[in-house]
């Protein structure tokens, strides 16, 4: 049952879906009052989102959600493409025995909403979740935001500091501040199917084109948990939308399929919807003191699973700055670069996703002839298949970020370079180096005693060669040895602030002044 509403609170978030959520129990664990507006009656219908990344695994981990999504998840590597009968592409993922996180993990969506607001429940300052609520109207002043939220009960105004709008594509935030999506939509669209059957088959991403289950069309299929298929297929551009999403329509298509590829077990359907890709954002996410995030922010085509996991990744950037500023430890500006940094990630996507996009759902003759020539000559060709690649999620660098340090020579290489995801490292008592990030700012001291920054609210990680016994984190940082003093700065987001060889601290504390993350 929903709780009266509070007449003002520092942060609201409109919209209860996986970003809206994760965001909730990112700002709860830092103690930042927060209060959702969720226009359903609980989580959501269907698979939707399916695909978690590493990454995405990581910032659930930040607040205790990860251990429940792997054990329920179904985790995998690779994935094959078909055209026709013919296996054209068997791809991997970059992986290995000492990581953290699978590189992809198979939930559906309504999972991943459940263990982000049990985290938040779980947390200093539980959010208040109101379900079956939306807003309605949104006054923004200099100093906050006044949010108009219908309810059951009628019509009451929320005084919020800030406005965060996590309310999907159709967002109403971003209608009632006039604001307009920029980019691209594309006429090809699929249908999703979820399906009950059991199976041995692989955990993979598997792909069909033009399959003789259904001539010329592209077909999708995951596996999930609790015995579900996830399928998406395309229809045919003369295709009526409303009728194809018709049961009728629907399962002879998947069941010819099933047949096809030996899946005879019994099936039963559970959820039909259609989509059709998607490149679209908005130039900005910050407006005053409204936020965007997720698909209020940006819409992204769901080929290379870039969508939820891009609204993940835009959570685990704002939570921690946002934090700062409500605590008074950091300017408003900060928040410029989460805008920044994330419409950045959001072009670096769409400029994947389209790409994706043109081979999966070919726009025109031109696109549609390239592909099938590609398909043929992949059939005998090796060096052809990679082209069939679907280029699957992985973090952005922030190129450009107002907050990267400025960085000396003398590294080894730029894999650690200011603005980079930190590289991951299996340290003694095999304990991953990603367990000491997302809480705050970290800084990993090579080759000798770090400086004590606590006062400034910064741990302290020395890695000596004795720690670092597989000698990953001295090398994937760009150390010339495991004796080599430096520092590197890792923001409370997992990503690299600067780096520095010596253990001066001072262009450590300079960075974080000059930046405008200390006030």
């Amino acid at each position: 049952m929903n709780q009266p509403l509070p007449p003002s609170i520092p942060v609201l978030i409109a919209g209860g879906g996986p970003v809206g959520l994760t965001l909730s129990a990112l700002l709860s664990a830092q103690g930042i009052a927060n209060l959702v507006i969720e226009d359903d009656e609980g989580y959501c219908s269907g698979s939707r989102a399916i695909c978690m990344s590493r990454r995405s695994q990581e910032i659930l981990g930040w607040v205790g959600a990860d251990k429940a999504l792997v054990a329920k998840g179904l985790s995998w590597v690779g994935g094959r493409s078909y055209w026709r009968h013919n296996e054209v592409l068997h791809f991997q993922m970059p992986s290995e025995p000492t990581q953290r996180f699978a590189p992809m993990v198979n939930i559906q969506q309504f999972y991943v909403e459940e263990f982000a607001h049990r985290a938040a429940q779980a947390t200093v300052e539980p959010a208040q979740v109101q379900w079956a609520s939306r807003v309605t109207g949104v006054r923004p002043h200099a100093d906050g935001v006044d949010v108009v939220v219908s309810t059951s009960d009628g019509m009451h105004t929320v005084r919020a500091d800030w406005l965060v709008a996590c309310d999907g594509g159709r967002s109403t935030v971003r209608e009632q501040l006039g604001l307009q999506l920029e980019g691209t939509q594309y006429d090809g669209k699929y249908v999703i199917v979820d399906v009950v059957q059991k199976t041995r088959r692989a955990v993979e991403r598997l792909a069909w084109f033009d399959p003789p289950s259904n001539p010329g069309s592209t077909i999708l299929m995951h596996r999930q948990p609790d015995d579900v298929w996830r399928i998406d297929y395309q229809i045919r551009d003369d295709e009526d939308p409303l009728e194809a999403v018709k049961p009728e329509n629907v399962l002879p298509r998947v069941q010819s399929h099933l047949a096809m590829i030996g899946e005879t077990e019994p099936w039963e359907p559970l959820w039909i919807s259609i989509y059709n890709a998607k490149c679209l954002t908005l130039p900005s996410y910050r407006h005053g003191r409204v936020m965007f995030a997720g698909d209020a922010a940006h819409l992204v085509p769901i080929f290379g699973v870039r969508g939820l996991n891009s609204g993940l990744d835009d959570a685990g950037n704002l939570a921690w700055k946002l934090a700062r500023v409500v605590r008074g430890q950091s300017p408003e500006g900060l928040l410029d670069s989460y805008s920044t940094e994330r419409v950045h990630a959001a072009r670096e996507n769409i400029a994947y996703g389209a790409k994706s996009t043109e081979f999966m759902a070919p726009p025109n003759f031109a696109y549609q002839w390239m592909r099938e020539a590609t398909l043929r000559l992949a059939v005998s060709d090796e060096q052809v298949r990679s082209l069939i690649n679907p280029r699957q999620s992985s973090p952005i660098t922030y190129v450009g970020s107002p907050l990267n340090a400025v960085q000396a020579s003398g590294w080894v290489h730029d894999q650690a370079v200011p603005g980079a995801p930190a590289p991951e490292a299996l340290l003694q008592g095999a304990l991953h180096l990603s367990r000491h990030f997302g809480h705050g700012f970290v800084c990993l001291a090579f080759g000798g005693a770090g400086p004590d920054l606590h006062d400034i609210g910064v741990a302290l990680l020395e890695l000596p060669p004795e720690v670092d016994t597989l000698g990953q984190a001295w090398q994937r940082y760009g150390l010339h040895g495991p004796g080599q003093p430096a520092l590197v700065l890792v923001r409370p987001d997992g990503y690299v602030m600067g780096r520095w060889l010596g253990l001066d601290p001072a262009p450590l504390l300079a960075a974080l002044k000059d930046t405008g993350v200390i006030a």
